[in-house]
């Protein structure tokens, strides 16, 4: 049994989509046990009209819903024990839940996600890891924005954080992992960058290939299993996409509109170009995930409907069931281990 506690109030449509989109996955999933955690107004009488649902979850009323416009340090102040979100993250906390899932503000779920759980040891900042739609199926792009900036330590720990993800997600024993770069040339890119990169070869680990630099293009070709970036720049990639998917549709529709035969044709391949317009959008491959916290929190998108939130489920229910935190923990004590051996004084076998 997989236990999953949800933010019901989370998104721009709330327990209207989340309570579908959660009985949904649960028809997919019958061995998950759910916690609801809503304003009782609201998500009560959605809740009633999915009698399996209700009976394979126990609904929790909260006194207070984060906004999706609330500042972090205000959604911590106003919703500190008392809100939809923290209650769910808590949850896996108190080994209430093996996971949560939101789609909330993601800030204030970060916020409370770092203040609630904290950082595995060894890891100075969590990341936020997407899964990219790619020519070869899909990718995990690290960090898409939860924390802007990285040093060549928190690059590598983004990089064994990722590459055990795409282990429990794709079931890979051995996935590729590529640091985003200007070039794919050794000398080129920030110092982090290229420290970073000598180190995760000289550490040779066991459980990942590292390709080397992979540029803005190799994400959307799949070159990697794993594309690993700072904050900032992996969120401008992020929002680039999205906006790309957004404006070829835009051009797709102005073009089918332009004529009666090309209006009949869109009505006859409309299905076609919605599938187009969601295989291209990463915002639309839905369930991100928070790496480096001592619990797993998937962040839905805020504007999922009900198929879109039941993926994100979907997600949480994989990284359980595969063993994310596991894995996680494993390589990071694997790869310090391996760091420590290689920075040890070579004493010519004379030593005791």
């Amino acid at each position: 049994m997989i236990r999953i506690s949800i933010d019901l109030m989370g998104g721009d449509h709330g327990p209207n989509v989340i309570v579908p989109g959660v009985a949904r996955a649960l028809e997919r999933h019958p061995d998950i046990r759910f916690t609801l955690f809503g304003l009782e107004a609201e998500c009560r009488p959605i809740l009633e009209k999915f009698p399996a649902l209700r009976q394979a979850s126990t609904f929790v009323p909260c006194e207070v819903a984060v906004s999706m416009d609330d500042k972090p340090s205000q959604a911590l102040r106003r919703g500190r024990n008392r809100s939809s979100m923290w209650r769910a993250i808590d949850a896996v906390k108190t080994d209430d839940a093996d996971v949560c899932v939101s789609a909330g503000n993601t800030g204030a779920l970060m916020a409370m996600s770092k203040f609630c759980l904290r950082t595995m040891a060894n890891i100075d900042r969590p990341a936020i890891a997407a899964i990219w739609p790619t020519l070869r199926g899909e990718s995990i792009v690290l960090d898409v924005g939860a924390t802007i900036g990285a040093d060549a330590q928190q690059l590598i720990d983004f990089t064994v954080m990722g590459a055990a993800m795409a282990r429990a997600l794709f079931e890979t024993d051995k996935p590729t992992v590529g640091l985003l770069n200007i070039g794919v040339e050794e000398v080129k890119g920030q110092e982090e960058i290229k420290v970073a990169g000598r180190l995760i070869r000289e550490a040779a680990m066991p459980s990942f290939d590292y390709y080397g630099f992979v540029e803005g293009d190799d994400i959307g070709k799949g070159t990697v299993d794993v594309v690993v970036t700072e904050g900032f720049a992996g969120n401008i990639a992020l929002k680039t996409a999205e906006g790309t998917a957004r404006q070829i549709a835009g051009y797709l529709r102005a073009a089918m509109s332009r004529t009666l035969m090309a209006r009949i044709g869109y009505f006859f391949a409309r299905s076609a170009f919605d599938l187009l317009r969601e295989k291209m959008d990463p915002g639309k491959v839905n369930g991100g995930v928070f790496l480096g916290l001592n619990g797993i929190v998937i962040k839905s998108h805020g504007g999922a409907d009900v198929d879109g939130f039941a993926a994100a489920v979907d997600v949480g229910y994989d990284m359980v069931r595969n063993g994310l935190k596991s894995k996680i923990e494993h390589d990071l004590v694997l790869y310090h281990t391996r760091r420590s051996a290689l920075a040890a004084p070579d004493d010519g076998g004379t030593s005791n």
